[in-house]
Parts: C-alpha cells; structure tokens; sequence
C-alpha cells in the first residue's frame, strides 16, 4: 500500500511540475542573454529618448547595451537614491554632469572622466548634479538579479 502511494505521489508531483513549467513564465535571471553584436555605439551623441524612459518613480534612464552570463554595460541619465547591490559590484565611468556623488558614507565630487568603483554592499547614488545631467557607463559583475537595489535612507 505505501509503494503504492509513494508511487502515486511522485506521478502528481511530476505532473504539477509539467503544469507549473508552462503556467509560470521563466525568472529574467535565468534566460541567456543574446549574443554580443560587433558594433560601434555613440555615447556622445545618444539622446535622453535613445537612453530610454525613465525608470518608475525616478529620474534615471537607462538603457542595456552588451550583456553576458558574467557582467553588463548600460548607459544611465539621471539620478537614483542612495541604494546597495548585495549580488553584484558596480563599476560607472561618468560621461557628463558633476556633482556630488554618495560612496559608502561620504558624499564626493565627480566629474566626466571619474571611474567610481562600487563593491556589492556599498552604499551609492548620484545626488546633486551641478551642471548638466549626469551620463555614466554602468558595468555590473555579475549582472544584477531583479530586485537587487535595497534603497538606504
């Protein structure tokens, strides 16, 4: 009789995964990222509109420009609040606008031509543009998980 349940048990089990593979669509994390493209992007000359729209409830824009399994790149306008990555180091080559920028827990200076370097945990944010928009190239390593940003008051 046990066998008999067991047996009954693991056929329902695998059906309801069967069912459940095609009722839940996969995590963003999970799927391959297409292949690179050889090409030559402007970074210069990209519009707020090309950047994309601004993300909900901000004043960033950001678009993906080169993803693999082991990091991405993307260019970012705008601002964000002083948040952290717990899954992945940030690295951001500032373009355009200066300001003040949150690292850890001072708020610095930056410039076009800056490298901030961010380990997973640090606390980070543009804050106060002083001239322009800031405009940076975000590497992310590994490439960040849906739902990564804890913001930090």
């Amino acid at each position: 009789m046990r066998l008999s349940l067991a047996c009954a048990g693991f056929a329902a089990a695998f059906a309801a995964g069967l069912l459940a593979q095609h009722l839940v669509p996969a995590a963003g994390a999970q799927t391959a990222p297409p292949p690179l493209q050889p090409r030559i992007v402007n970074l210069s000359t990209m519009t707020e509109d090309e950047i994309g729209p601004l993300v909900a409830g901000t004043d960033l824009r950001s678009r993906l420009l080169a993803a693999t399994p082991d990091g991405t790149v993307s260019v970012q306008s705008g601002n964000v609040l002083r948040h952290t990555h717990s899954g992945s180091d940030e690295i951001q080559l500032i373009l355009a606008g200066e300001g003040s920028f949150w690292l850890g827990d001072t708020e610095q200076q930056v410039k076009p031509g800056d490298l901030v370097i961010i380990p997973r945990g640090t606390v980070h944010a543009g804050s106060r543009a002083s001239t322009g928009r800031f405009r940076a190239l975000a590497i992310k390593l590994p490439p960040q998980r849906a739902g990564d940003t804890q913001p930090v008051p």
